[in-house]
Order: C-alpha cells, then sequence, then structure tokens
C-alpha cells in the first residue's frame, strides 16, 4: 500500500508539473513580445516561485538573477516527456485491466483469445512496462529538480568563490583569536611573573648589605629568571610589533640574535596584521635556527613589498642542510600557508641557506 501511494504521489507530481509546464507555454507566447516589462517579470517570478515550491525546493538557495523566463521555457519539453510517460503508464494499466476483466470472464479482447502461455507473456510484459514506466516518471521528477538547480541556482563559479572568500574569513578569524591569545599571554606574563621577580631583584638587592656571600649569587640567578622571561614573552608575541611597527620588532630580533644580523625593511606601509605577525615570526625562527643550528657567522634580512605580495628573505652563511619537513620550518610554513602564502627553504648541505616567504597582502 505505501508503494502505491507513492507511486500515486509521483504520478499526480509528474501530471502537475505537465499542466505547469503547458501552462507555462501559454505565459510565454503570450509574454514573449513584452519580456522586457517589469510586469511580466514579477508574473514570471510568481510562476518559477510556485515550480520551486512544487518540487520541494528552498526558494532561499536559489537566486534566478532574471533567468525565470529561460526557466519556464527550458522545463516545457521536460513537462511535456512527463506527460507522455504518465499517459502510457495510464494506457498500458487500463489494457492490463481490460484483459483481466475479459479473461476472467472468458471474453475474447479484439477476437482474439488468451491461453494461459499467452496471459503469462502478457503479464510479464506488462511488469516489465510498468517498470519502465515508473523508471520514466522517477526520471522525469529528478529531471525537473536538475533543471530547477542548474537554471536557478547560483552560479557554480560564484559559488565556489564565496565559499573560499568564508573559508578565507574563517581562517584569518582563527589566526586572529591566537595572536589575541598570545597577546593576553604576553600581558600575563608582563603583568604578573615579572612584576614579583623585579620585586625580588630589588629586595635582594637592598639585602646584599647584610649577606653578601649568600645573597649576591641569588641576585644574579633572578636576573638571569628576568632576562629569561623576558625573552619568554617576546617569542609568545612581541610587544613591541604592535606599538613600533615591523621594522623595530624585527631590530630587536636582531639584537637578541647572537650573531650579526642585517636588516632591511623598505614597506611603504604597514602591512595588514596577520601579514606582520606572520612576517616577524617567519625572520625570528630563521635567525634562531641560524644561531643554535647552522653556526653562522652571519644574517642578512630582507623585507620588501613586491606588487601585492610582502617577500621575506633570510640569508646566512652556515652550514646548511635545514630540513623544510622539520618542526620549526613546517609551523611556519603552515603559518604562511594560512595566509595563502608561500614557504621556500634553499639549504644544501655546507650551505648557504635561504628562506624566503611571500605573503598575499592586498
Amino acid at each position: 500500500m505505501r508503494l502505491a501511494g507513492e507511486g500515486l504521489r509521483l504520478l499526480g507530481a509528474v501530471v502537475l508539473g505537465t499542466v505547469t509546464a503547458l501552462l507555462g507555454l501559454v505565459f510565454l507566447l503570450g509574454a514573449l513580445p513584452f519580456a522586457g516589462r517589469p510586469g511580466v517579470r514579477a508574473a514570471a517570478r510568481r510562476l518559477t516561485l510556485l515550480e520551486v515550491r512544487r518540487l520541494g525546493l528552498d526558494p532561499a538557495e536559489l537566486a534566478p538573477g532574471g533567468r525565470e523566463l529561460r526557466y519556464l521555457a527550458a522545463r516545457i519539453p521536460v513537462g511535456i516527456l512527463g506527460g507522455l510517460v504518465a499517459f502510457l503508464l495510464v494506457l498500458g494499466a487500463g489494457a492490463a485491466v481490460a484483459v483481466a476483466w475479459s479473461w476472467s470472464r472468458g471474453l475474447p479482447v479484439d477476437g482474439m483469445t488468451f491461453s494461459p502461455g499467452l496471459l503469462a507473456y502478457a503479464g510479464l510484459s506488462g511488469v516489465v512496462l510498468l517498470f519502465l514506466d515508473l523508471s520514466g516518471l522517477v526520471g522525469v521528477r529528478a529531471l525537473e529538480r536538475r533543471l530547477a538547480l542548474r537554471l536557478l541556482g547560483p552560479d557554480p563559479t560564484e559559488a565556489l568563490r564565496r565559499r573560499i572568500a568564508e573559508l578565507a574569513e574563517s581562517r584569518a578569524g582563527a589566526l586572529a583569536a591566537v595572536d589575541h591569545e598570545r597577546r593576553r599571554i604576553e600581558r600575563d606574563l608582563h603583568d604578573g611573573m615579572q612584576q614579583r621577580l623585579v620585586a625580588l631583584s630589588m629586595l635582594i638587592g637592598r639585602a646584599r648589605r647584610g649577606r653578601p656571600e649568600l645573597l649576591a649569587q641569588a641576585h644574579e640567578q633572578a636576573q638571569e629568571a628576568l632576562a629569561e622571561l623576558r625573552e619568554v614573552a617576546w617569542r609568545v608575541y612581541p610587544s613591541g610589533l604592535d606599538a613600533l611597527g615591523l621594522a623595530d620588532a624585527l631590530a630587536g630580533v636582531a639584537e637578541r640574535a647572537g650573531v650579526p644580523v642585517k636588516v632591511v625593511c623598505d614597506l611603504p606601509g604597514r602591512p595588514p596584521e596577520p601579514v606582520e605577525t606572520a612576517a616577524y615570526f617567519v625572520v625570528s625562527e630563521a635567525v634562531t635556527n641560524a644561531a643554535k643550528h647552522a653556526r653562522a657567522s652571519g644574517v642578512t634580512v630582507e623585507v620588501r613589498r613586491c606588487a601585492r605580495m610582502v617577500v621575506v628573505r633570510i640569508h646566512d652563511d652556515g652550514v646548511g642542510g635545514a630540513d623544510p619537513a622539520g618542526g620549526g620550518m613546517s609551523g611556519l610554513a603552515r603559518r604562511v600557508a594560512a595566509l595563502d602564502g608561500r614557504l621556500t627553504v634553499t639549504s644544501p648541505p655546507g650551505g648557504p641557506t635561504t628562506i624566503e616567504a611571500e605573503l598575499p597582502c592586498g
């Protein structure tokens, strides 16, 4: 019973589609000379909306954009095809009922008497034809929905562009959230532990007059802890980057590097904050690696604007052999890729090493 009910509903939907297609044909024939008028476009929009609801689609997901008349014209052949399939189904069902009724009463059909074998053949053929008719109804229904989505839905290129924009926005939001958290950690370290260590250092300095042989070492250790804490805070997020800009922040990296670092930052203005942050961390990680692992005697950092890119280039004269898939480099590559940028590492054994990041900023 359930299958029969679904079949009847499908048949009714296809027949209704045929009726509306014929009505659309009449409308188009009458409206064609006045296609540019607002009233005609409004009527076409209402007819299209009825078709969308008949097909069970969400009007909010479709964006006709003035394509209603084209859709109404394109669905006329599909509606006629559905009418033909429905007509064949009704015709076959009527013929089957007539044959069964005549055979049950022993009456010939069109002068032909059905033997049991011939009746079995006719029944099997009828089942096959019924299956083909039902498949045709399902196909017409699917074709109607596909046609509506194709002609009334958003342009695939525009939908893809919109999706890319959404992903880029969400990714930028994630990066902004990470940087915001780093700022919070830097403030907590600066306003909490660092202030405590400063107070400890001052107290120990006063107390040195009483037991200098014991407190001198404690005072020195407190000073080292304070310097280390400042370094950790800068690694989490460089507070000077917001206030002073990229050039001064990179100058701070050069001062703390432990090797001679020449910085050339030639930018016409401040790039966007995510780009500035990514450029800083690329330079900081590359300089740290050059000092700790490459045994470099000098590092050159260049930051320049090239068209819509900020190009960051770090060159050192160390022993080379840097692994692009290593932890530090892969982390930088992910950060750069998050901005649709590209990180290139050239580091043959024996050196030199050149790291270049291209960061879109416009």
